[in-house]
Formats: C-alpha cells, sequence, structure tokens
C-alpha cells in the first residue's frame, strides 16, 4: 500500500465518524416531533434505497455476476451492521441511559481489532494497542461524569453489548468481501438488505398507518439522516476498510462520540467539565497515533 492510499483511507474513515457522528443530533432534533425509534430507523432505511439507486445509476459500472458465497456473506453483514445492530441499540435504550449505552458501544474499535486478530490471523502492533489504550481512557474520561448518575439495568446492558458485538463482527468480516466485489458494490447491496430487513421488521410489529402519518419535519430529519449519516459515511467506511484494514478504520471510528459532543455544544446546547476536555485531548491523541506509520 502506498502513503497515498493510506491516507486516503485515512481521510474516509474520519469522514464516516464524522458521519455517524451527526446521527445523533438529527435523532434528538426528530425526537422533538414525538417519533419512537424504530420508526424513525425504519424512515431513515427506506430513504436510503432511493438514495443507493440513484447512485448507482449515475456510476454505471456494469457488475459481474457474485458467487453464492459473496451472496450469503452481503446478506449475513447486511443483517448484522445496520439491521440487527441498530435494533439492539435502540431495545437497550429503552431501558439503558444515553450515557452507559455510549460506554458500551465504545468497546466495538478494540473488539473490531481483536476479532480481525483472531478470525483473519492479522497482528496487533505495539502502536495499535498503545492506542486502543488512550482512545478508551480518553471515552472514560470523556463519559464518566454521565456514567457515576446513570442507572443500570440487566437486560438493557445485554442488548446494547450484543449490538456492539455484532457490529464488530460486521467490521471484521467486511473487508475480505470488500476486496472480492468493491467497496461502492458492497455498500450498496449491504444497505439494501438492511433497509428491507428493517422495513418487514417495521411490519410485523407495528401498524404502517403510524409510518405513513408521520410530521413532515420528521420525515426531513429522515431523509438528511439517510444521506449524511447513512449513505455517504457508509461508502466512506467500506472504502477505508478497503484501504486500511478493519482495525485501523475501527479505532479511527473512535472519534465519532467526540465529534457528537462538539455538535452537540454548536446544536443542543450542551456543555463539557474540565475532565471531559481532558478526555477529548486523549482521543484525539490515540486516534493521531492510528494515523502514524512506521517508514
Amino acid at each position: 500500500m502506498n502513503q497515498s492510499d493510506y491516507l486516503t483511507g485515512l481521510l474516509l474513515a474520519i469522514l464516516a465518524a464524522t458521519g455517524f457522528a451527526c446521527k445523533a443530533i438529527f435523532v434528538k432534533l426528530a425526537y422533538r416531533y414525538g417519533v419512537d425509534g424504530t420508526t424513525l430507523v425504519t424512515i431513515r432505511l427506506l430513504l436510503v434505497l432511493p438514495l443507493i439507486a440513484t447512485m448507482r445509476l449515475l456510476r454505471k459500472s456494469p457488475a459481474t455476476a457474485l458467487s453464492w458465497h459473496d451472496r450469503g456473506m452481503i446478506i449475513l453483514l447486511g443483517l448484522l451492521g445496520y439491521y440487527l445492530s441498530s435494533l439492539l441499540d435502540f431495545l437497550g435504550l429503552e431501558t439503558v441511559s444515553a450515557s452507559i449505552e455510549r460506554l458500551i458501544l465504545c468497546l466495538y474499535p478494540t473488539l473490531t481489532v481483536l476479532l480481525s486478530a483472531w478470525l483473519m490471523k492479522t497482528s496487533i502492533s505495539r502502536r495499535m494497542w498503545s492506542a486502543m489504550a488512550l482512545t478508551y481512557c480518553g471515552m472514560v474520561l470523556v463519559l464518566t461524569p454521565d456514567f457515576a448518575g446513570a442507572r443500570l439495568d440487566l437486560l438493557g446492558i445485554f442488548f446494547v453489548v450484543a449490538s456492539t458485538v455484532t457490529y464488530a463482527f460486521y467490521l471484521t468480516w467486511s473487508p475480505a468481501v470488500i476486496r472480492r466485489i468493491g467497496a461502492m458494490r458492497f455498500a450498496e447491496l449491504g444497505l439494501t438488505i438492511s433497509a428491507l430487513a428493517m422495513f418487514v421488521h417495521y411490519l410485523l410489529t407495528r401498524p404502517v398507518e403510524t409510518l405513513l402519518h408521520q410530521p413532515l419535519p420528521v420525515w426531513g430529519y429522515g431523509m438528511i439522516m439517510a444521506l449524511v449519516a447513512t449513505v455517504l459515511p457508509i461508502y466512506a467506511l467500506a472504502a477505508a476498510m478497503a484501504r486500511i484494514g478493519a482495525g485501523k478504520t475501527a479505532l479511527i471510528g473512535s472519534v465519532g462520540p467526540i465529534l457528537t459532543i462538539f455538535l452537540s455544544i454548536g446544536i443542543l446546547d450542551e456543555h463539557l467539565s474540565p475532565v471531559q476536555w481532558a478526555g477529548v485531548c486523549v482521543v484525539l491523541t490515540g486516534i493521531w497515533l492510528v494515523g502514524q506509520r512506521k517508514t
């Protein structure tokens, strides 16, 4: 891998983290109109489908036939990545505070690195170990003030941990498929599977009238999330994993909660304590360490 591809991968991973970080802000804004989480996720993923179709038309690239193995992996990863992981996360949030949920979800980069080392036989360098340690020490500093007053619920914690594990498996298994079929095609097919699965889930659990009768601003925020916080970052994520691997992509994704904090300060008028700002600096140091290459 040349230096240009490596830097491009880092930038794409940061772009993906930024897009995903915006999602929490748009969710909070949409919740002001009384929409529930499952309905909002369904709207978001349904609006993803026409965006994917448009991007495929713009690219006009011929597609080769997929092997049965790749078809199976795409279905599996589509169900794991943005259907099951999201659904479990929302189930957990019904009983677990947001601070506990964020702290647990911050484990996914570490899980991805460890799963990659175990399943894909990749090595973990000393620098990566140091980056992981710094990143999660920083996360603890950022989230501890909220964590201290949180209420624990074992079932809710189980759901959030399960969400974290499923997403880590998604990130671990994706690069091999991406290398075979391409980042763009993988993102399109995986998102399509996720959207269809979420819609079927919605039809089985809720009346479709609830979906159709949502106020216009909810659909507006759903469209923004579909484009800015779903399609674009998922394309960027897939392309980043193809260039720098799942482990480094996941670790760089740790900057997402920090970006969410900055956005919350600017948009939702939230504030940080000095300890939390120290944690932000530690996390950014860990991200910087990931970006350094041995020469």
